[in-house]
């Protein structure tokens, strides 16, 4: 039990970060972060535009159609196996309705299971999606028939750990808190040789970020993949790793804030390394496919195609389809990317090629 954890259940957030911090000492940006996200969460809608943030399935329902029939598509040539359809953060469940209803059209009407904390989004995605089963975690999802995963900036909001680069080496930073100010500091130093030499070479003032957590639930994932058969679609804002360079950020009513003001409040994130996660898959035995741009992932889907179709169903609506299609492949396009992990002996996904 942390320090945190022993603070009075009562008082906020930012007092008891800060009672924590006081008889503490320092915290690191994963604990800071852990904290503020579970609150966050927990406690509102984010989404919308009520809300900090939008994400792409609330930009058209072209987006969890595509992702329905991807999954559609590859059950179909996996030999349509008997399956549990999972979604990691499914937001208000219109991925999920969207994709549903895709897959439906398709043959494919698979349980569904959600992994989500959060009270307010389970009853959100109640009012969507009937007959769900929801999961605080992946280690209760079924065991006994292949699982099809989809993560939409689900690891984003994951803690990140942060190393800064000072003339004396890599130190972690932390957190730490001065008359109810938080702030980061750099703190104990990092054990010379633990970093790859491009990394370690980096000029001060440097940071690098990464993400134990996000490595654990990839792990676990890709373990039940490879034991029970199926495949995984992660699509978030990413990069491909190694790389130096601070991403972590707050989001409040759609304007960055500081991350370091009134914790639990906003969105925190932090851009996901792609490379990591499918080192961290194959580790376990998955096949890795990507990274590729959000952009060619849905134009190999048929993205522009459901538009035309959409927009000639809809006239009065066309010219919202074709910016919606734009913003899923254009100004989102390149920011978002996305990888695929298989089992063993699972056909290889469309839009990997």
């Amino acid at each position: 039990m942390t320090t945190l954890d022993r603070a009075p259940t009562d008082a906020p957030l930012p007092d008891r970060l800060a009672r924590a911090i006081t008889l503490a000492g320092p915290i690191s940006i994963a604990q800071y972060m852990a904290a503020a996200n579970g609150h966050y969460y927990a406690t509102r809608d984010p989404l919308g535009a009520g809300g900090d943030f939008v994400t792409s399935p609330e930009i058209s329902q072209m987006f969890g159609e595509l992702i329905g029939l991807w999954c559609a598509d590859l059950w179909d040539r996996a030999g349509r196996p008997a399956l549990a359809w999972v979604e990691l953060g499914p937001g208000r469940g219109t991925l999920a309705s969207d994709a549903l209803r895709a897959m439906g059209k398709a043959g494919l009407t698979p349980d569904v299971h959600f992994v989500e904390n959060s009270p307010v989004l389970r009853a959100a995605q109640a009012e969507r999606v009937a007959g769900a089963t929801w999961h605080d975690s992946i280690d209760t999802l079924p065991t006994d028939r292949p699982l099809i995963v989809v993560a939409n900036e689900f690891f984003d909001a994951l803690p990140i750990r942060q190393l800064l680069k000072t003339a004396g080496g890599w130190h972690e930073r932390l957190v730490a808190c001065q008359d109810t100010l938080f702030l980061p500091i750099a703190g104990k130093p990092v054990p010379a040789g633990l970093l790859p030499p491009s990394i370690e070479e980096a000029p001060p003032g440097s940071i690098l970020e990464t993400s134990p957590a996000s490595v654990a639930v990839m792990r676990a994932l890709a373990g039940r993949i490879v034991a029970q058969g199926g495949a995984a679609l992660v699509i978030d804002y990413g990069y491909e790793g190694p790389a130096v360079g601070e991403t972590l950020q707050a989001m409040r009513a759609h304007a960055f804030a500081n991350p370091f003001e009134h914790p639990g409040e906003h969105d925190l994130t932090a851009h996901v390394d792609m490379t990591t996660l499918l080192a961290s898959a194959m580790a376990e035995g998955a096949r890795p496919l990507g990274p590729t741009p959000q952009r060619e992932l849905l134009t190999g889907l048929g993205i522009v195609a459901r538009a035309a179709t959409l927009a000639a169903a809809v006239p009065a609506r066309a010219a919202q389809i074709v910016a919606d299609r734009d913003r899923l492949i254009e100004t989102m396009g390149a920011l978002f990317l996305a990888i695929a992990i298989t089992a063993p002996g699972w056909p290889e996904p469309e839009g990997f090629a």
